[in-house]
């Protein structure tokens, strides 16, 4: 199952449980002139919009000076002038990522600086001319049961089914930079269907997400996701909104830029913020208003959601952290790798001031708890190597040893995903551009089936919640792929009887 339509890049995929969606998402309204000011703000300064409940910190001020401050003056024009144009898409009431392209392509960024006057972003040409009725506009005289067509049409296109699947991309091409919402349904004749629903537009090149229900609007449960990109902000988006314009929370991110009193630029960011990109992200699903953050800051980041505020700062890792992800047995525990070669584990009891840690052979790329196994956890590697350890193996001097080590690519695993309902079954994916499918049983991986999808190097592999055989994968091409690799022998032969 592949989607040809996609392009650029995928470098996160989150599965949204079946239900989890409204069966008609709400449309938001177009947005005021207040909110296109607003975007065109955000997206000058590099940071989120949406709800914010926290103050500035003075402690994440960074000086720039001469040249260097000149050069981020200029660098701010353009992006303000590039603001301008995607607002300019997100006046027309839609968020579609090929408007906001348009847009962009329009501005004509390479002949910019040659322009002697400014470029105008909000015309006020023909295509303004305002008539006193519709009926005196030549372009709205269209039949009524023509549009009441058209809406049931429209209505209909837009309708998610309880038993759609729902796979959300963090994609990127060129400059552009979104989330793409997709369906993947299955005809009645058994086939298999995928297309992009809607897209929500993203400031900044994202690098993780994290699907959660914990409903940020008040109520029983919600359908939400949290972005991580290479600004410090996450941005936390409503998927049951289309064509919003503004994430419905920020946490943490650039809040201004000043002057200083000796005359140099600075950036200021929000209390409790990253200081640098967000690499990972994990949702805790028993404890439903937590958020974890992993940062190239080389902290990590425990966020109440209830109040969208950081909670607890983890200063455990020396060098960027990659990776973070909750035990689903006991939800108080929270892994983390880093690039210093570590992995930390934290017990949040006591606010995390107790870790216990990992010598790894490589920067650690992704980190998975076992969900069939309390005690056991998987971690991929730069090097191409996975390895597994026991939590009770615990030590304060970094030497507890690997219940395995697996050669698993002959380039860096990116990504690994366990699936949720099948014991023992674990999927790598490597930027060697090669997935391939493990048995754990006893401790002693073999690998029982391997895939070049054609995705170029892969980014991500998650299998789905919903059918434990189903695993989506996307990479450097911007294709997204739904493995079934049920149809493969080896699989079905070691597995099937778990399905």
């Amino acid at each position: 199952m592949e989607d040809d339509s996609l392009k650029g890049m995928i470098s996160a995929i989150s599965w949204v449980p079946r239900g989890a969606a409204k069966y008609v998402p709400v449309v938001a309204e177009p947005p005021t002139q207040e909110e296109i000011d607003e975007a065109i703000k955000t997206m000058a300064l590099g940071g989120g919009g949406g709800s914010d409940a926290e103050e500035d910190d003075d402690a994440g001020t960074m000086d720039l000076d001469g040249a260097e401050a000149e050069a981020e003056e200029e660098e701010e024009l353009d992006e303000a002038a590039r603001a301008k144009a995607v607002a300019k898409a997100l006046a027309k009431g839609t968020s579609k990522v090929d408007d906001v392209a348009d847009e962009l392509q329009e501005l004509n960024m390479d002949a910019y600086d040659d322009e002697e006057e400014g470029i105008e972003i909000f015309s006020s040409g023909m295509g303004d001319l305002y008539y006193p009725s519709n009926d005196m506009d030549p372009y709205l005289k269209n039949n009524d049961d023509d549009d009441d067509d058209d809406d049931d049409e429209e209505i209909e296109d837009k309708m998610i089914k309880p038993t759609d699947y729902l796979i959300v991309c963090a994609h990127s091409d060129e400059d552009i930079f979104s989330l793409q919402v997709n369906i993947l349904e299955e005809t009645e004749d058994g086939e298999q269907n995928m297309f992009v629903h809607h897209d929500v537009p993203l400031p900044d090149f994202p690098l993780c997400t994290a699907w959660m229900d914990f409903n940020l609007k008040g109520g029983d449960k919600g359908n939400f996701i949290a972005v991580g990109t290479m600004d410090p902000a996450i941005e936390i988006w409503d998927l049951d909104m289309v064509d919003e314009v503004q994430p419905h929370m920020v946490l943490g991110g650039l809040s201004k830029k000043k002057k200083k009193s000796t005359g140099k630029k600075g950036k200021k960011y929000k209390k409790g913020s990253h200081r640098n990109s967000v690499l990972g992200l994990a949702w805790n699903k028993e404890v439903r208003n937590v958020l974890a953050s992993a940062s190239a800051d080389t902290t990590v980041k425990i966020w109440d959601l209830a109040v969208g505020k950081c909670a607890v700062t983890l200063e455990h890792h020396d060098d960027k952290v990659q990776s973070v992800a909750w035990c689903p047995q006991s939800p108080e525990v929270l892994l983390s790798g880093s690039f210093d070669k570590t992995v930390a584990m934290n017990d949040m009891k006591d606010g995390g001031q107790s870790c216990h840690k990992w010598s790894v052979e490589a920067d650690v790329e992704s980190l998975a708890w076992d969900p069939h196994n309390e005690h056991s956890f998987v971690v991929s590697l730069e090097n191409g190597m996975v390895q597994a350890f026991d939590k009770r193996t615990v030590s304060s001097s970094s030497s507890g040893r690997s219940t395995y080590t697996l050669h698993a690519h002959e380039k860096a695993v990116s990504s690994i995903s366990f699936s949720p309902s099948t014991p023992n079954f674990l999927a790598t994916g490597s930027t060697d551009k090669m997935v391939k499918l493990w048995d754990l049983s006893n401790n002693q991986p073999s690998c029982i089936a391997s895939l070049n999808p054609k995705l170029g190097a892969i980014f991500s592999v998650s299998f789905s919640h919903d059918n434990p055989f189903w695993l989506a994968c996307g990479g450097s091409k911007g294709k997204l792929k739904v493995w079934d690799t049920l149809t493969e022998p080896a699989v079905a032969k070691k597995f099937s009887r778990q399905k």
